[in-house]
């Protein structure tokens, strides 16, 4: 009788390659993409010297990290940077490690430490006041920024189509795979959402077909308040309504106004007309 023997090694390197699909870059300058943007580097604690772009505010004050999804490279999510920017943050848009250009392989370990970096560069900068910095966070991004939340408390956190862990959605999209066997990155955010202490908002498209919004309401019930989940009509998982969709960067600025990571605004007058999502 033959015995098979599992080779751990390949094994997670075949599940890696079914979880993370970067574009291997380069990416071009800051500026090309971002007018104002400027091109940095981030020293991660493993060593490795991550690119980033770093669009700062004119005055000191309010920031926001965003964590990438699984795929592509911070190019894509430029018309978020440019957004969020426009209402006064400092927008830090990164890539991971292994992503656009830049050294390393992905793992759920790697792109931990990649987010320290980031979170360690943004408390350095004169524009940012390192009290009101928030993390954005979105699909897999979600689950680097709700870890980052744990150990490094956040003004604000905001999940966009996040998911309880990725051993559900890998049992969504490959249920002929025993995958809770299989991955070797787990990304268990559930367990670490109850932990939370932070203003949360979670947003969610009602036709996602890669993280059903079941899924980011499960997560979202599990959290403790303060928060608040926006469902967007009518939009799947890369759709532009949950890049830089107007109901989303709407849901944003107010969650953050409300709390004080944006400055205040009196709109008393609009709010019989606000998004009905809330």
């Amino acid at each position: 009788m033959h015995r098979f023997v599992i080779d751990v090694p390949l094994l997670t390197s075949l599940q890696r390659r079914l979880i993370y699909f970067p574009s291997r870059g380069p990416v071009p300058p800051a500026a090309a993409i971002l007018p104002g943007g400027e091109d940095v580097l981030l020293d991660t604690e493993d060593g490795l010297r991550l690119g980033a772009w770093f669009l700062p505010a004119p005055d000191r004050g309010p920031a926001v990290l965003i964590c990438n999804g699984n795929a592509g490279d911070r190019t894509m999510r430029a018309p978020l940077a440019s957004a969020l920017s426009s209402t006064g943050l400092s927008v830090l848009l990164f890539d991971y490690r292994g992503y656009g250009g830049n050294p390393g392989h992905p793992s759920e370990d790697g792109l931990a430490a990649d987010a320290r970096a980031v979170r360690a560069f943004l408390a350095t900068r004169r524009e940012v006041d390192p009290d009101r910095i928030a993390y954005f966070g979105e699909s897999l991004g979600a689950a680097v920024a709700v870890r980052l939340a744990l150990e490094s408390p956040p003004a604000a956190l905001v999940l966009r189509s996040p998911f309880t862990s990725l051993v559900d959605v890998g049992r969504l999209h490959y249920p002929w795979l025993p995958v809770g066997a299989l991955l070797a990155d787990r990304y268990p955010s559930m367990i670490r959402i109850a932990q939370l202490d932070a203003p949360l908002l979670v947003i969610a498209g009602d036709r996602d077909t890669v993280v059903p919004a079941e899924l980011s309401r499960r997560l979202y019930d599990t959290a403790c308040r303060p928060k608040r989940f926006v469902l967007v009509p009518h939009a799947d998982h890369n759709d532009p309504q949950l890049l830089n969709g107007p109901v989303m960067i709407d849901a944003i600025v107010r969650f953050f106004r409300e709390h004080s990571v944006l400055e205040p605004k009196d709109d008393s007058h609009q709010r019989d007309s606000a998004n009905p999502h809330w």
